[in-house]
């Protein structure tokens, strides 16, 4: 079976950055790791915490959006794919609940579909359901999920 992230108010919406799960770092909470991750982007403390104050995930990436322009890091890198992993790590060790979601995966293939919607990054972090070939994309947040579930169940037995 493959674990598909869609939606936040679906079965494995929390997997998804926009869901409304905080996470710490630095000593400062973010209302969600979507915050934290277009944050990250940029060097400017005061960015930063523009983008930190925003009410909802979608206002945090339209405020990095924004001033794309000033950002130090640049979008779909490796620095990029290593800040994702970053909020994905505090978001499954600070939330329990995100981890036992996670972890009852178990080894299932987890991407985020993209299919209705593949375009811009999409393709990168996710992947798109082609009839007869299968998932067509990157997934690289599916596949950081998976090494983020392995890590967690080794680290919790």
């Amino acid at each position: 079976m493959t674990i598909k992230i869609r939606k936040v108010k679906e079965e494995y919406g929390c997997f998804s950055n926009m869901h409304n799960t905080p996470v710490t770092w630095n000593g400062q909470e973010w209302r969600t790791s979507e915050a934290l991750f277009q944050a990250l982007r940029f060097s400017d403390i005061e960015i930063r915490e523009h983008i930190r104050s925003q009410k909802s995930p979608m206002g945090a990436k339209l405020a990095a959006k924004s001033r794309q322009n000033q950002m130090t890091t640049k979008p779909l890198s490796d620095q990029d794919v290593l800040n994702m992993e970053l909020c994905l790590r505090l978001k499954f060790t600070q939330n329990e609940k995100a981890k036992q979601i996670l972890l009852s995966t178990g080894q299932q293939y987890i991407v985020e579909d993209c299919t209705t919607r593949p375009r811009g990054s999409a393709l990168f972090w996710g992947a798109k359901m082609v009839q007869d070939v299968g998932w067509v994309g990157e997934n690289k947040l599916g596949k950081l999920l998976m090494a983020i579930r392995t890590w967690l169940a080794t680290t919790t037995e």
